[in-house]
């Protein structure tokens, strides 16, 4: 509370304008890769036709999960530039280059207009995608924490806050068009709608992003010529342990995202349960995660991420065990719904536990590099493993063991982060 009444008003507005901009440059980041994701059947046959059903799904998550593969990379050298340059050039850069990922994906032509070059465009915005997202969050969550006046884990929060208002805009995108088109009409051009809708929200964060002040922290702070350097040279400890503490956060988002073909193709149930169960998640990611953030300032990020992830461990087997046993629509929307809660109150502390992991000098690099590099190894790919994981075991319970190998994972980080690095 005493903290709270030294902030100056004008310390709000500037908190305030710090949550829009990054929260938008986040939810273009998140609407198109719910969209891909939510759509993928549809992508699938458009773009490997001449594949079988599994395989051109499999190809479809493959390119889906390469464009991850560059994450790390564009981390570094976003990261480096916004420890380098500044907060807002960043910003500024990695939405202008999500907008041009998002519009080549809006009007890539498919395998019937140019055979097999179809895939190489969906790719080439996939990876200029990839890179721009490696280093929106590190650059958003620097500029938020060192914005914010108080209350850090609650303003950082809201960059999770947006990806819930993303998955919700997204699955009540997929639930429309599955519902009012005709599956010629989606198969030709509906797919493609929510990608130009998502081209509309770059302008105006653009606009937004081009009036930020720089922060104070790294005006006035130490800075270093090297920061990606500096990284591994003396911060590889913590790199590797918030790569292993992002393990919950995004496998409950890339699971949450599978479930539209998982719903279609292994238990029979219309993609539209999947659709309703992720407008409901992302609502209860968008209400939610803001009073977890309020939570994690009093209590500390790490307890609440770590009962979260318990909670992860001990629930995932029963939950698809339910969803599997009772193929039902009323079923799927209440797995998806636990799953966002799940999601809510492990992925909204997150952000502040990395940001307190870094100096100034190097969060923008440490942020980006160890977001990345987790989402990488242990989201990114979790489409294309669980395919092939069903493919391969026959087991409709196969996506819950993944799911508590990554808690563990994460357990495994949450005890380093607190007992070698002091973030309790």
């Amino acid at each position: 509370m005493a903290e709270a009444t030294t902030a100056t008003p004008q310390q709000l507005a500037a908190a305030k304008k710090a949550v829009i901009s990054s929260s938008i440059g986040a939810a273009l980041e998140w609407f198109d890769i719910i969209v891909y994701a939510t759509f993928a059947v549809v992508i699938a046959e458009n773009f490997f036709p001449e594949s079988d059903g599994t395989v051109a799904l499999l190809l479809t998550f493959a390119t889906f999960a390469i464009s991850y593969l560059i994450r790390p990379l564009g981390g570094m050298i976003l990261g480096s530039y916004a420890d380098r340059k500044g907060r807002k050039n960043a910003l500024t850069l990695t939405l202008m280059l999500m907008m041009v990922g998002t519009l080549i994906m809006a009007v890539a032509p498919t395998y019937a207009m140019v055979g097999v070059w179809g895939a190489v465009i969906i790719l080439l915005s996939r990876l200029i995608q990839g890179f721009s997202a490696g280093g929106e969050f590190g650059t958003a969550t620097a500029f938020l924490i060192e914005t914010a006046p108080h209350k850090k884990a609650f303003y950082a929060s809201w960059q999770v806050a947006a990806q819930g208002a993303s998955m919700l805009l997204a699955s009540a995108f997929g639930y429309g068009l599955t519902q009012w088109l005709s599956e010629e009409a989606l198969y030709s051009w509906g797919w493609r709608v929510p990608f130009f809708v998502g081209l509309l929200i770059g302008p105006v964060g653009l606009y937004i992003r081009a009036r930020l002040d720089e922060t104070e922290e790294f005006t006035k702070g130490e800075k270093t010529k090297t920061p990606l350097k500096d990284l591994f040279v003396h911060h590889y400890g913590r790199l590797l342990a918030g790569s292993a503490v992002i393990g919950v956060a995004t496998i409950s988002v890339y699971m949450i995202l599978y479930m539209p073909t998982f719903a279609v193709k292994n238990l029979g149930i219309p993609a539209t349960a999947a659709f309703l169960g992720g407008v409901v998640a992302g609502l209860v990611v968008l209400v939610g995660v803001p009073f977890v953030g309020h939570l994690a300032d009093r209590v500390g990020p790490a307890k609440v991420m770590t009962y979260s992830a318990i909670a992860a461990l001990l629930l995932a087997w029963p939950l698809f065990q339910l969803m599997v046993t009772n193929p039902t629509v009323p079923v799927m929307v209440l797995v998806i719904a636990l799953l966002g809660v799940l999601m809510a109150f492990y992925f909204g502390p997150l952000p502040a536990l990395l940001s307190a992991m870094f100096p100034s000098a190097i969060r923008g690099t440490g942020l980006a590099v160890t977001y990345n590099v987790g989402v990488t190894l242990l989201g990114g790919i979790a489409p294309l493993v669980l395919t092939w994981l069903l493919a391969v075991t026959g087991s409709l319970n196969a996506p819950s063991l993944y799911y508590m190998a990554i808690a563990v994972i994460s357990l495994v980080g949450l005890y380093f982060v607190r007992t070698r690095y002091n973030q309790r």
